[in-house]
C-alpha cells in the first residue's frame, strides 16, 4: 500500500481545534486516482473535524431529533440496519434505503439515482427534504450563529467567526470526502499481507467470474446506474434515474453500490428490501424481474449452486473493514459536544 501523505489522527480536543494542517488521502497504489484529489479538493484538519461535529448535530434538522449520522452511522459503514427505508424527524419514512457513504472521493454522482454532482451540494438533499430533516440551510446558519462553540470554532478555521451556508456545507464536504475505506482482509490479501483461505478463494473466483462487471474491483462499483430486475416496489412507485434525467431508457435504474462492507449495510437493495445476503444472491438466481431497461447481463440470470453461494457469502465477507469502522476520529465528536 502506498501513503500518498502521512496519516492522520483526528481528535478534537477539549480546549479547541489542533493545528490548521492540510492532509489527503491514504489509500492502495492500485486504486485510481480520486475524484476529489489534493489538486482539485485539498483537505484540511480542523475543516474535517468541524465538518464531523456537524455531521453528527441534530441541529440540522428542523426539531433538532435527526443528525446526518442518524442514517450513516459510522458502526455501520455509515448507513443504517434497523429499518428499510430512512426515518427521518417525527418519524417519517423516506422513499430509499440509505446509502453508505465512503469512498466517496471516487463518486462523480452521488444519491441512488445521481440527483447530487458535487459532495459540497450533496448535504443539501436530506437537509431540505420534508420527510428526512425537513430545514433548510438558511434555518441551519441561523441556530448555528447562536451557539458558542460553532461560534469559536469558525473562528479558529477562518479569519473571522461568521457562519454561512455555503461553509457549513463545505465543512460537511470535507468530512465525507475524508471516509476512506481501504483496510479489509480483501485488501491485505491483494497487498500480499495475507491469504484467502480456499473458501474464499472459490468465493473470489466465482466472484470475478459472475459480479465483477458492475462491482468492479477496488472500489467493488462502477458507479454506473442500471437496472438490476428489482421488481418495481407498487407504494413507493421509485422510477429511479429516470426521475432525474426524463430518459425512458432510465427507467429503474439505480447507482450501483459498493459491496465493500456489505457485511454491516443491510438491509440491501435500494428500498431495503433483502435483510441477508443470501437473499440478495437468490434474487440474482431466480428472481429477476424482466422490463425493457433490464441489463442485458442479467437476462439470463445468474445461476449458483447451493455451495456456491456459501461460498460467495465467504469472499463477500473479506470486504469488511472493522478498522474503518471503528475508528475514533469517525465517530461521535463528545469532547466537542461537552464544551460548554
Amino acid at each position: 500500500m502506498r501513503l500518498i501523505a502521512i496519516f492522520f489522527g483526528l481528535i478534537f480536543l477539549l480546549v479547541g481545534f489542533r493545528s490548521n494542517q492540510s492532509i489527503e488521502l491514504i489509500f492502495p497504489s492500485s486504486w485510481p486516482e480520486p475524484i476529489y484529489n489534493s489538486n482539485n479538493y485539498p483537505l484540511n484538519e480542523q475543516k474535517v473535524e468541524l465538518g464531523r461535529a456537524l455531521f453528527f448535530d441534530p441541529q440540522l434538522s428542523s426539531d433538532n431529533t435527526i443528525s446526518c449520522a442518524s442514517c450513516h452511522s459510522p458502526y455501520n459503514a455509515f448507513t443504517h440496519v434497523d429499518h428499510q427505508l430512512s426515518h427521518g424527524i417525527n418519524d417519517r419514512i423516506g422513499t430509499r434505503n440509505s446509502p453508505a457513504i465512503f469512498n466517496l472521493a471516487w463518486q462523480k454522482d452521488l444519491m441512488w439515482d445521481g440527483a447530487i454532482h458535487h459532495v459540497d451540494a450533496q448535504a443539501l438533499a436530506p437537509i431540505n427534504h420534508p420527510d428526512e430533516m425537513g430545514s433548510s440551510i438558511n434555518e441551519i446558519v441561523q441556530k448555528l450563529n447562536k451557539d458558542v462553540r460553532y461560534k469559536k470554532a469558525f473562528k479558529s478555521i477562518y479569519s473571522d467567526d461568521l457562519i454561512t451556508g455555503e461553509r457549513v456545507l463545505k465543512l460537511l464536504g470535507q468530512f465525507m470526502i475524508s471516509l476512506v475505506s481501504c483496510d479489509s482482509k480483501y485488501d491485505r490479501v491483494m497487498s500480499g499481507k495475507d491469504k484467502f483461505d480456499e473458501q474464499e478463494k472459490r468465493g473470489y473466483e466465482l466472484f470475478c467470474k459472475n459480479c465483477s462487471e458492475c462491482h468492479k474491483e477496488p472500489l467493488f462499483s462502477d458507479y454506473s446506474f442500471r437496472n438490476n430486475g428489482l421488481e418495481p416496489d407498487p407504494q413507493l412507485k421509485d422510477i429511479g434515474r429516470m426521475k432525474i434525467t426524463q430518459n425512458r431508457m432510465d427507467s429503474l435504474k439505480f447507482k450501483v453500490p459498493s459491496l465493500r462492507n456489505i457485511e454491516f449495510t443491510f438491509p440491501y437493495m435500494h428500498d431495503g428490501r433483502y435483510k441477508k445476503l443470501s437473499e440478495v444472491i437468490d434474487h440474482y438466481d431466480r428472481k429477476i424481474h424482466f422490463s425493457n431497461t433490464l441489463d442485458p447481463i442479467l437476462e439470463k440470470g445468474i445461476h449458483f449452486t447451493t455451495n456456491e453461494k456459501v461460498d460467495l457469502v465467504a469472499f463477500l465477507l473479506t470486504l469488511t473493514d472493522k478498522n474503518f469502522m471503528f475508528a475514533p476520529e469517525h465517530g461521535y465528536p463528545k469532547d466537542f459536544f461537552n464544551q460548554k
